[in-house]
């Protein structure tokens, strides 16, 4: 139950960022120096905090698709499907803690 609404609620996020991003991105065609304003506001720690969140975001969405996936066209799918949902939390610690340290480390540049 929860690892749906976690999917949708990581869906309508990575949704919202490609909309901002694609908007943003188009600015740079109205006026140039506003874009490099709107870029400069993206330069702060809380916004790579979001980075961050964004990164949380598009992992366990892909990873919990793919599960998704598997249930639905996999013979045996629904029966390992909490076997599945632990693999996925395996595989995406797996690939966020050494993200998270890179992430961290280029920060750290930035704003220290």
């Amino acid at each position: 139950m929860w690892s749906w609404v976690l999917h949708r609620i990581t869906g309508a996020t990575i949704f919202f960022f490609l909309f901002v991003h694609v908007l943003d991105t188009a600015l740079v065609r109205v006026s140039p120096q506003a874009y490099n304003e709107v870029i400069e506001t993206y330069k702060t720690p809380l916004i790579g905090l979001m980075e961050i969140g964004l990164v949380v975001a598009v992992l366990y969405h892909a990873l919990n698709g793919v599960r998704v996936i598997l249930i639905d066209f996999w013979q045996h799918g629904a029966r390992y499907q909490r076997v599945m949902l632990w693999v996925v939390v395996g595989v995406f610690l797996a690939i966020f803690i050494p993200s998270l340290g890179i992430i961290g480390m280029h920060m750290a540049e930035r704003f220290l």
